[in-house]
């Protein structure tokens, strides 16, 4: 499944298992746990990195060399970032930034995981508090521990591994990094184009663009590195991969899915009127263009669900799809219940619609 997507979006841990879930005949929280958790030692079958636009991902272990080759931009430059930042703010210099690095490093190997607040029992200077976005309506403090362990994690250093609480808890453990081998920039890039192409072909250079957030030249020159042909779409001109020009999709039957917040199919495509009527965009996204939980028939959103502080699923169509459509979206409804099993999830980026059926009877 993820090989099919490419990856799942993973900056909310829900998202993983719901998206997952949504894709499954007999979806289970322990099953997609085992799967991301529980592979043979050295062997993992997916990896939880820092990717595309600087957002999580779980991605299929074979093709992480490339995705992260393709995408990380310059982590040295975060970490020149991150230590001007304490130094303003708390007066660090690169000794002391170094030192706690190599702390924090030693205490995660030394216990074979951790989650940040039991490394800052283990190294203080992380419990250090720091400003963010000082004078900013939305100014807020944090544990220096915070950015430390980022860039470390950018790096490649050391890794997310298992929440701390539940599968939707956002607390995870650190652990030491499985190294994953350099791979040109050209060639990944190629690479992960050609998997893009494959997933979500047809696209057109924006599409490219902004799902994997380079500039327009790497973009073009990725795009070029496929060998994809040119086809022409409703938003101009589109690509697919050669092998696919001659390939007629069978049409699929009517179906229903209820999708998570940042899924990764209505996450894949920067124009998206062919399946979303653009009069609803403002309901479904927030001002970041992040997506909430959609509804979906036929290949298109037709509304949005959400789950009630009482634990029952509420749900909005922004259309009427007819009372097909309407019977599965229930059933749809009903499956989802089942596998939340009383499981109470809130996205971490809240969209208008969603907010709205949250507090809805």
């Amino acid at each position: 499944m993820a090989q099919a997507l490419i990856g799942l979006h993973a900056t909310d841990p829900a998202t993983v298992f719901l998206a997952a879930a949504a894709r499954m005949h007999a979806p289970t929280a322990a099953g997609i746990d085992h799967s991301l958790y529980h592979a043979p030692a050295g062997a993992p079958a997916l990896e939880r990195i820092r990717c595309m636009r600087r957002t999580m991902f779980v991605v299929p272990a074979g093709l992480a060399p490339a995705v992260r080759s393709a995408t990380v931009r310059d982590p040295h430059r975060h970490r020149a970032e991150t230590l001007i930042h304490l130094h303003q703010t708390l007066g660090w210099d690169a000794h002391r930034y170094q030192a706690v690095e190599q702390a924090a490093v030693a205490a995660i190997e030394a216990r074979g995981r951790a989650t940040a607040a039991q490394l800052a029992v283990d190294v203080p200077d992380l419990r250090e508090q720091i400003v963010t976005f000082p004078g900013k309506s939305y100014e807020s403090r944090q544990r220096a521990g915070t950015p430390v362990l980022g860039v470390l994690a950018a790096e490649g250093r050391i890794r997310r591994d298992r929440p701390a609480g539940s599968w939707t808890s956002a607390q995870f453990h650190w652990a030491p990094a499985r190294p994953l081998p350099e791979i040109p920039g050209p060639q990944a890039k190629a690479t992960l184009a050609r998997h893009y192409l494959s997933a979500f072909g047809p696209v057109t250079v924006d599409d490219l663009k902004w799902w994997t957030g380079w500039n327009l030249t790497d973009t073009r020159k990725a795009l070029a590195g496929t060998g994809a042909r040119a086809v022409e779409l409703d938003e101009g001109t589109g690509y697919l991969l050669p092998e696919d020009l001659d390939t007629t999709p069978a049409d699929p039957e009517p179906a229903a899915a209820l999708l998570p917040s940042l899924d990764p199919t209505p996450m894949g495509w920067r124009h998206r009127d062919w399946y979303l009527d653009p009069g609803h965009t403002n309901a479904l996204f927030d001002r970041n263009g992040n997506i909430g939980p959609t509804i979906w028939w036929n290949g298109r959103i037709i509304g949005a669900w959400a789950q009630h502080p009482d634990g029952h699923i509420n749900h909005h169509l922004l259309t009427d799809p007819g009372a097909e459509a309407r019977a599965a979206v229930e059933t749809q409804i009903s499956r989802l219940t089942a596998f939340l099993d009383g499981t109470r999830i809130t996205p971490c980026y809240r969209t208008p619609l969603e907010r709205q059926l949250t507090t809805h009877p």
